[in-house]
């Protein structure tokens, strides 16, 4: 079924399907755009869980997993890599949206009586992704690189962040679905890499030589963002996730 997460329809899904797991992965991503229209984040990343929500509170399920974002909540001048017991100090509508909905899920768990399971994503790349609107940096380079066109850095190019390949998260949202966990687990690396070593690391990658030209900086974006997963991964028995230059290539070959 395709429908948008802020259709009171939705009941009828439920009522129809009656699932015992609810895996919420459907928000609006991204983070400029918040700033720009903080109403259609706000309805989409806050109505759209509450909605969810009501249908849970009709026809009760088992577990909720919610797509949070490790790389917008916590902000700036945080202990890095960054644990999930640091304070929480969203810098855009985004992440304060992904915050309040984690907490829309915690007092519906509470009564309610599921599971509340919380990932705090890193900055997802892999193959597939969508190179248009709401993509990450590295589906952007490479489409544009690609297809003869030039890329654009936003700002200096010196903010650091966490890049996780995408196979990561199925396996980590597989486990917890399984074991039927809850608690709050970032997914990442607890590797840096700044936009501009990223952009090298594409090019090198590529086998492309291209000056990379610098845009205007966005507002609503951190300077650092790189999480301790080391809770996921070690309840995974010590799992190693994805270094990035296996992971770019992946997704080049991909």
């Amino acid at each position: 079924v395709e429908m948008d997460v802020t259709d009171p329809a939705l009941e009828r899904v439920f009522a129809e399907s009656r699932p015992e797991l609810v895996n919420h992965h459907a928000p609006q991503v991204n983070l400029r755009r918040s700033m720009e229209e903080p109403l259609y984040d706000t309805e989409v990343n806050y109505f759209g869980t509450l909605t969810v929500l009501e249908c849970c509170r009709r026809h009760p399920v088992r577990q909720v997993l919610f797509a949070s974002s490790g790389g917008a909540i916590y902000g700036d001048g945080v202990i890095v890599p960054t644990p999930e017991g640091a304070l929480a100090r969203p810098m855009s509508v985004y992440g304060t949206n992904k915050l309040c909905g984690e907490g829309l899920i915690r007092a519906y768990a509470e009564e309610l009586g599921f599971t509340a399971t919380f990932l705090r994503y890193a900055n997802v790349y892999g193959p597939r992704q969508n190179p248009h609107g709401e993509a990450g940096v590295i589906a952007i380079f490479l489409d544009k690189l690609r297809s003869g066109g030039t890329p654009t850095i936003n700002g200096t190019g010196e903010k650091v962040r966490d890049y996780v390949f995408v196979g990561d998260l199925v396996a980590v949202n597989r486990f917890l679905t399984e074991k039927g966990l809850g608690g709050t687990y970032n997914v990442g690396t607890g590797v840096g890499t700044s936009v501009n070593d990223l952009a090298r690391d594409l090019l090198a990658a590529l086998g492309m030589t291209v000056e990379i030209p610098h845009g205007p900086d966005k507002p609503g974006e951190q300077a650092v963002s790189v999480l301790d997963a080391s809770r996921i991964r070690e309840a995974m028995g010590g799992r190693a996730f994805t270094p990035l230059a296996e992971g770019l290539a992946r997704t080049i070959r991909a």
